[in-house]
């Protein structure tokens, strides 16, 4: 009897496990390993969102940027150091970096793209770099031609170890899409001249600029190499003894749960962390990962992604200081913070990784660049009074060479396998080939993302098969639906933010997914002070702006009421085509106060708004910008009334910061008020200098009111010696007759009357002090 039962307990495990096999099962996703990225090869976007821009990057930002490199000197140094020109070492000590950065774009353009030209011009490049290797492997421009004989005595601040880690990602990228090994032989060599210098036994010292750790990661993957490996693990374990909270070298690494410091250099170091912990199990390394993390996701971290909100350290300070207008918000730290989500969601397969990874690239990384690709932002506020532009390039030229590998890349971050199944991380329209458990499967996805969130998913397995297909439900989305082949299914994520579907999947099988995207109006803790009473505009992924362009002028005195009323819609002329949102709001009117201490306030206008992608801002023409609006209309700007000087047109003897700064309407609360803008002189001391306003018609004026700019305490402008007014004659320029006292008092508007003139043209002449500049706030011309 009991033979006969112990066989049908056994009959009867075959039975439930084969009809597992069979059945569909729905829920939690859960990660049972590590996850594998597809391949950036693997995958083909066809989207309308980022395969122009990808296409963009290649044949716009790639050449751009080379040629920049060029021109600029980066590339040259490789020539003056290998001896194949005379000259002498140009530019920044680490611009070696920017060099190798924009040849991992390439690299990656390449794999995506073939293209006989850009792959020549990549070998030409090559060949200078392999010339300018030194015979012990050593490769640095800045040292082989200024300082020979101080190699590796300076690693906190020179950035050797820095310009040595973005040699090694374009080499494994050059010969991932090529199947060349000209410059990865050269990486190789470096590599093992570095790993015979530093290392276990070897000499102690630590990057001051993290990156070599990622680097060495990546060519242990290429080559194989254990040595290479231990040496990124290395440089991590003897980080945290110096006392440098600036680099992130002031604890271990192991024992940190606070982000401090430089962000570029913070995101480098834990993408290099999260590198080795993925590989070693390192159980206090991924435990400090995760503290930092939360750190930043839940008190460091801008709506847009950006992070770093100091320009002092270009990092972080306190929590819950994310300021607007000054907002530093680097688009390198940025792209650093998705590429360190994008290792954290492999690691552990939580959604919440991706959110943020989503976040970056969707905000704070591609409002980096141009539509165009050919401008970018190095900062990247989430307000401005139209002062911000776009630069083709700058002397520091990390975020431009950044961008160009990042774009690029988008593709291998949507999709990844484990043993159990594949994982959809991020949305857009695209095809990919995924190797699963020795067997190929194709899935292709067809959406309008970011757009919309209506999502078809079809599973081509080569045959059928039993597995996993997580798909991840975006933190921001509430009352996600899906059906399979039809039928209605449960999508309610698990703890991890994924949909787990498990079943025999047959060639043709579809999954439609529906994450609802209303306009959300989203609140900031309110230990966020730049945010108290204030909201911000989110669509799905897609972080909303006011611009002055689409909304009258100017967007700091609007105020969005809560019960505003709000509806998207697509335009696909606008900004390359994009969802907008449109409303009602209300604009604040301006009040004359003078010496009042008291009079009732005008109705507030009600208008109608657009607000439009925060990452196409200032891609039309320069002006006002907001992402988090009052809803009260006594948190909004109050412009002061205009005057004839509203009207003009400014000039100057010399400008430093905005001309339009002197006639903006914006009312100072003091003479060293620096959050408005403000006109200077600066750097001219003890001179004679003017500046004036040119109108389209004549006018008639016969006052000016003058608020000086005065930084005494913290700079080197005071209020002027002494000051006329002159209006123009014809050609000629006349002193005003019959003048009050010019006044130079502080904290005021300086009034002085005069006889009425008729003219086009009127200016200030100043007398600056003996070695002092000065600067105007606000210039009136009541009527």
């Amino acid at each position: 009897m009991r033979i006969h039962l112990q066989k049908f307990s056994l009959w009867l495990i075959v039975v439930v496990a084969f009809a597992a096999m069979f059945a569909c099962k729905v829920g939690a996703a859960e990660a049972r390993s590590r996850l594998t990225a597809v391949p950036l090869t693997d995958v083909k976007l066809t989207d309308r969102f980022w395969a122009p821009r990808i296409e963009i990057n290649r044949a716009v930002t790639v050449p751009h940027c080379l040629q920049q490199c060029e021109i600029t000197g980066r590339i040259p140094n490789f020539a003056v150091a290998a001896g194949l020109v005379k000259g002498k070492f140009e530019g920044i000590y680490f611009n070696d970096s920017d060099v190798y950065k924009v040849m991992e774009g390439t690299a990656h353009a390449l794999a995506l793209h073939p293209d006989r030209e850009l792959d020549a011009r990549l070998d030409e490049l090559i060949a200078k770099i392999a010339a300018a290797q030194q015979e012990d492997g050593y490769l640095n421009t800045y040292y082989t031609l200024v300082e020979p004989d101080k190699r590796w005595t300076n690693l906190h601040d020179r950035h050797e170890l820095y310009c040595a880690g973005h040699l090694f990602e374009a080499a494994v990228a050059h010969y991932r899409a090529t199947g060349k090994r000209s410059l990865l032989d050269v990486a190789t060599r470096f590599a093992d001249h570095i790993a015979g210098i530093f290392g276990e036994g070897r000499r102690v010292g630590v990057p001051g600029h993290e990156e070599i750790e990622l680097g060495l990661v990546k060519l242990f993957e290429a080559t194989g190499k254990r040595r290479y490996f231990d040496l990124a693990k290395f440089f991590i374990d003897k980080r945290g003894y110096s006392n440098r909270q600036y680099s992130q070298d002031h604890i271990p690494v192991r024992e940190q749960s606070e982000i401090v410091g430089h962000a570029v250099r913070a995101m480098y170091l834990y993408c290099g962390a999260a590198d080795v912990a993925a590989r070693t199990g390192d159980k206090a390394l991924i435990g400090a990962m995760d503290r930092i993390w939360r750190d930043v996701a839940q008190r460091k971290m801008y709506i847009t992604g950006g992070i770093g909100p100091s320009a002092h350290n270009e990092g972080f300070t306190v929590p819950y200081d994310l300021p607007n207008d000054s907002a530093y918000a680097e688009t390198c730290a940025a792209i650093g913070l998705a590429l360190w989500n994008q290792r954290l969601v492999l690691l552990h397969g939580d959604a919440k990784y991706a959110d943020i990874l989503e976040r970056a690239l969707y905000n704070g990384v591609l409002s980096g660049v141009s539509l165009d690709g050919s401008k970018f932002f190095y900062v990247n506020p989430l307000a401005s009074r139209g002062q911000h532009r776009r630069r083709a390039w700058y002397g520091c030229a990390c975020c431009p060479t950044n961008v160009v590998r990042i774009i690029p890349q988008v593709g291998s971050y949507l999709y990844a396998a484990s043993p159990d199944g594949v994982w959809v991380n991020l949305y857009a329209a695209s095809r990919a080939k995924v190797a699963l458990d020795g067997r190929q499967l194709e899935l292709l996805q067809e959406t309008d993302y970011p757009w919309s969130g209506a999502v078809k998913l079809t599973v081509n397995p080569a045959r059928s098969m039993v597995f996993d297909v997580n798909l991840r439900i975006p933190g921001w989305c509430k009352g996600a639906t899906a059906k399979l082949n039809g039928q209605a299914i449960d999508a309610t994520p698990g703890e991890n933010g994924y949909v787990r579907i498990n079943r025999q999947w047959r060639r043709g099988d579809t999954v439609l997914l529906d994450l609802p995207m209303p306009i959300m109006r989203i609140a900031a803790n309110p230990k966020v002070a730049a945010d108290v009473g204030r909201v911000a505009l989110q669509r799905g992924p897609i972080v909303y702006c006011l611009e002055a362009i689409d909304n009258g002028g100017s967007v700091r005195d609007i105020a969005l009421p809560r019960e505003a009323k709000l509806e998207a819609g697509f335009g696909p002329e606008l900004l390359g085509g994009v969802t907008v949102l449109r409303g009602k709001a209300l604009r604040r009117k301006p009040v004359e106060w003078s010496d009042l201490l008291y009079q009732s306030l005008p109705s507030d206008e009600e208008i109608s708004i657009v607000a439009v992608p925060y990452y196409a801002w200032n891609n039309r023409e320069p002006g006002e910008m907001v992402v988090w609006l009052p809803e009260s209309p006594s948190l909004a700007e109050c412009k002061l009334l205009p005057t004839i000087a509203s009207e003009g047109k400014p000039a100057a003897s010399h400008v430093r910061g905005g001309l339009r700064a002197i006639n903006d309407g914006l009312s100072p609360t003091s003479s060293d008020d620096h959050s408005i803008p403000r006109f200077t002189w600066w750097d001219h001391k003890g001179t004679s200098e003017w500046v004036s306003l040119t109108f389209k018609e004549p006018h008639r004026i016969s006052c000016v009111e003058v608020y000086w700019f005065d930084d005494t305490g913290r700079g080197g402008c005071r209020v002027p010696k002494s000051w006329e007014v002159q209006w123009q004659d014809g050609q000629a320029w006349r002193p005003v007759s019959g003048p009050s006292r010019y006044g130079t008092a502080k904290n005021t508007f300086n009034w002085v009357s005069f006889d009425r003139v008729e003219t086009q043209s009127i200016r200030v002449v100043v007398q600056l002090q003996e070695g002092m500049s000065s600067g105007i706030l606000e210039w009136r011309l009541p009527k």
